[in-house]
């Protein structure tokens, strides 16, 4: 289907859990529906079955990337890693996601598509306080993969009642690059629940899962980054006022 064209082929379904929307992304079969507007890389709406199961995901091809001067290719792998460093932190706010090879324009990413109020996005989200923790959470995790891009659309409310954190390529850079609208915390000390799981995180090590997406240099800026965060106790702030995606939403 061609973008604007016919009805919208977006459908809402029950929530899924972890393990079967990872064996769906990874072995189901895919069909594409069409191209997802406002991307500046290749970006499409696609449907996925398997084993009875049927949902649909946002598959982004490695080829569809669009070069970057200032940013490794590759994006794909780092949309799953942001998944990958998710799960093992235990936050459930970056959707399930993997990566393949055998897909309609070859190898990219596949990320289970999140029905939701696409009114509602960070900017709208930050006020109410029923969402602080998702977003607290939502921060830390930019900081430690050195988000680039958290743009305000890119925090979604979905129809699950669930923040999500979606768009996340552009992160795990060695050098540090983090920019984001969430300022709101700058300065606030972390909650504890987040400093516990960063803390299990560096005893623990990355998972495999992430590691083998990253080069040695990003994994060792990674735990770097999740060390000065655990140790400076707060969020950071930005007083030059530069840290800011464009567009902001």
């Amino acid at each position: 289907m061609a973008d604007g064209a016919g009805d919208s082929p977006i459908r809402d379904r029950p929530p899924i859990e972890t393990g079967r929307a990872l064996a769906l992304l990874a072995e189901g079969d895919v069909e594409l529906r069409g191209r997802m507007p406002y991307s500046s890389n290749a970006t499409f709406l696609v449907d996925v079955a398997h084993e009875g199961l049927d949902a649909q995901a946002v598959y982004k091809p490695v080829r569809g990337e669009r070069p970057l001067w200032d940013f490794p290719s590759g994006l794909a792998h780092r949309e799953a890693g942001a998944f990958w460093m998710d799960e093992a932190l235990g936050w459930d706010v970056v959707p399930p996601t993997v990566v393949r090879g055998d897909l309609p324009f070859d190898e990219g990413s596949l990320q289970l598509f999140m029905p939701a109020n696409f009114e509602e996005h960070y900017f709208t989200l930050a006020p109410q306080a029923r969402f602080r923790s998702e977003l607290e959470r939502i921060c830390a995790l930019d900081i430690v993969i050195n988000n680039t891009d958290r743009k305000s659309g890119h925090c979604l409310l979905g129809t699950d009642g669930t923040v999500w954190a979606i768009d996340n390529g552009l992160s795990f850079h060695s050098q540090f690059k983090l920019r984001t609208v969430i300022w709101e915390f700058a300065g606030e000390p972390l909650p504890e629940a987040v400093s516990h799981d960063l803390r299990t995180l560096l005893e623990a090590g990355l998972p495999e899962t992430l590691a083998a997406a990253l080069t040695s240099q990003e994994q060792d800026a990674t735990l770097a980054r999740t060390e000065t965060l655990l140790t400076a106790g707060r969020f950071p702030s930005d007083g030059h006022g530069h840290r800011w995606p464009w567009p902001l939403v």
